[in-house]
C-alpha cells in the first residue's frame, strides 16, 4: 500500500507556491508601500499554511501522483505484453495451438459468466484480469517446457546413457589392468601413462554422469509441466461447465481463486530454476479501468533454439 503524498512538501515545489510569492510578496514589493509589503507578507504566510491543506490543492497533488503511477504501470503492461508476444512467436505450432485453444476457452468462459441471462454479478474486469493471469501461466509453461524439450532432444541425439555405461566398463577395466601392474618392481614404463589414462577417462565419466543427472532432473521437470497444463486445462473447463449450470458468482471467483493459488506453488517451483527467474515475474499492476489481453497467434512459426537448460 503506497504512503500518501507529503503535500506541504509538494506544495513547495509546486506552481501555486510560486503564484503566491508573486501575487503577495512580489506584488507587495513592487508596490513600494510598507504596508502592501507588510500585507503581501501576512497574506503569503497565511497562503503557506492554508493552501497544502486546501482540497483543490490536494487534489491537484493526487491528480498528478495518480497520472504518474498510471503512466509507470501502463510502461510495465506494454512491456510485459511485449514479453507475452516474445514468448507466443517462438512456440513451436503444436504449442502455439495449445496456447490458442486455452485462450478460446477462456474466452467462451468470460462470455458465459458475464451474461446476465446465465451469471449472477460477476466483475467483467476482474475477471478477465484472473483469466489472462491463467493464460499467461499456461503460456509460460508452454515456454518452459520447450525450451527443455529443446535441450532433452539434443542430449538424446548424443546418447549419454550409452555413453556413460561404456565408459564405466571402460574404466573399470583399466583399472583392472592396472592393479596388477602397480605390484611389478620396478613399475613398467607403460604404468605411468595408462594411470594418466585412467585419470581422464575418470573425469569424463563425472562429467558424463553429471550431464546424465541434469537429463534426469530436465525429464522430470518437463513431465511435471506437461502434467500441470493439462491440470489447468481441466480445471478452466470444469469451472466454465459449473458456470453453465450454475449462476453463484461468489463460488465461481473461489474456483478461479484456488486455480491461480495453485499456480502459485508451481510459478515458486519454477522461479526455484535460474535460467527460467525471468519467465516467472508476476504480472504487473494493472492503470485504473485496464485489462490485459492475452495475446493470439496470428501465423504459425517454428520455435527458437533455446540453451541446454535443467534442474
Amino acid at each position: 500500500m503506497t504512503s500518501p503524498p507529503n503535500y506541504r512538501r509538494a506544495f513547495w515545489a509546486s506552481r501555486h507556491h510560486a503564484w503566491l510569492g508573486v501575487f503577495t510578496l512580489g506584488l507587495g514589493f513592487a508596490s513600494g508601500e510598507p504596508l502592501a509589503l507588510l500585507a503581501g507578507a501576512v497574506v503569503y504566510a497565511l497562503g503557506l499554511v492554508y493552501l497544502p491543506d486546501s482540497g483543490f490543492f490536494r487534489r491537484t497533488v493526487d491528480a498528478r501522483e495518480n497520472a504518474a503511477r498510471d503512466a509507470a504501470a501502463a510502461a510495465e503492461l506494454a512491456t510485459f505484453q511485449q514479453q507475452q508476444e516474445q514468448m507466443l512467436a517462438a512456440l513451436s505450432l503444436a504449442r502455439r495451438t495449445r496456447y490458442q485453444q486455452f485462450v478460446s476457452l477462456c474466452s467462451d468462459l468470460e462470455i458465459t459468466t458475464t451474461d446476465p441471462h446465465t451469471s449472477d454479478n460477476v466483475d467483467a474486469g476482474t475477471l478477465r484480469q484472473k483469466l489472462t493471469e491463467l493464460t499467461f501461466s499456461l503460456l509460460r509453461m508452454l515456454t518452459i517446457e520447450q525450451s527443455l524439450a529443446v535441450y532433452l532432444e539434443t542430449e538424446r541425439k548424443e546418447q549419454v546413457p550409452s555413453l556413460v555405461a561404456s565408459l564405466e566398463a571402460e574404466t573399470q577395466a583399466l583399472a583392472a589392468e592396472i592393479a596388477p601392474l602397480k605390484q611389478l618392481s620396478p613399475a613398467p614404463a607403460t604404468l605411468a601413462n595408462k594411470e594418466r589414462l585412467l585419470t581422464s577417462r575418470l573425469e569424463r565419466l563425472q562429467a558424463l554422469q553429471q550431464r546424465l543427472t541434469r537429463i534426469e532432473q530436465a525429464q522430470t521437470n518437463h513431465d511435471l509441466l506437461r502434467s500441470e497444463q493439462e491440470r489447468l486445462v481441466e480445471q478452466v473447463k470444469l469451472i466454465r461447465a459449473e458456470a453453465v449450470a450454475s449462476k453463484n458468482a461468489d463460488n465461481l471467483t473461489s474456483r478461479i481463486d484456488l486455480s491461480i493459488e495453485h499456480l502459485a506453488s508451481t510459478n515458486k517451483w519454477l522461479s526455484e530454476i535460474a535460467e527460467f527467474k525471468s519467465l516467472t515475474a508476476p504480472m504487473p499492476t494493472l492503470p485504473q479501468g485496464a485489462t490485459p489481453s492475452a495475446p493470439s497467434p496470428e501465423k504459425p512459426l517454428q520455435p527458437q533454439p533455446q540453451p541446454p537448460v535443467a534442474h
